[in-house]
């Protein structure tokens, strides 16, 4: 039941805020000192055009783990208006150019996951000690996995 219930809250979110992953976790202290590890971010995609200075959520190529870091420019095609960003991360000396995929100099639209509307600071670290130790996470199932055994009505 419990199960059930978070899939279609995810769901519900992901037709509310527009974003395949309306909420997401700070892995890195790249956007320092706005944002920091293991903050959660709240995510929403608009029809609105990206605008520099927006913190914006974005999957590369090849990558499985989305990146949160700034827009800092921003390029329109004359021929079809479509917007190609540029980003970095706030704490990074250069642009992103180098994390993009080979050959890859602007982000997309399709690209981008989410614009940040929101966060909440810290307490995304427990998803992060729970990936980077799976012990914890083992502990903790087996320890909610007893609590539903033995707390039969």
């Amino acid at each position: 039941m419990i199960v059930t219930s978070s899939l279609i809250i995810w769901k519900a979110l992901i037709c509310v805020t527009g974003s395949e992953s309306p909420v997401v976790v700070v892995l890195s202290e790249s956007m320092e000192p706005g944002f920091q590890r293991g903050d959660i971010l709240f995510l929403h995609m608009s029809k609105d055009p990206i605008r520099a200075g927006e913190i914006v959520v974005f999957n590369i190529d090849g990558r499985d783990i989305p990146i949160v870091h700034r827009v800092i420019k921003v390029h329109e095609r004359k021929n079809t208006g479509e917007v190609d960003v540029l980003t970095k991360g706030d704490n990074n000396p250069g642009d992103d150019r180098l994390l993009y995929a080979k050959g890859q100099v602007w982000l997309h639209r399709h690209h981008i996951m989410g614009r940040s509307v929101g966060f909440l600071p810290y307490v995304g670290w427990v998803t992060i000690i729970m990936t980077e130790k799976p012990i914890i996470k083992y502990i903790l199932i087996g320890a909610l996995g007893l609590l539903v055994i033995s707390s039969r009505d």
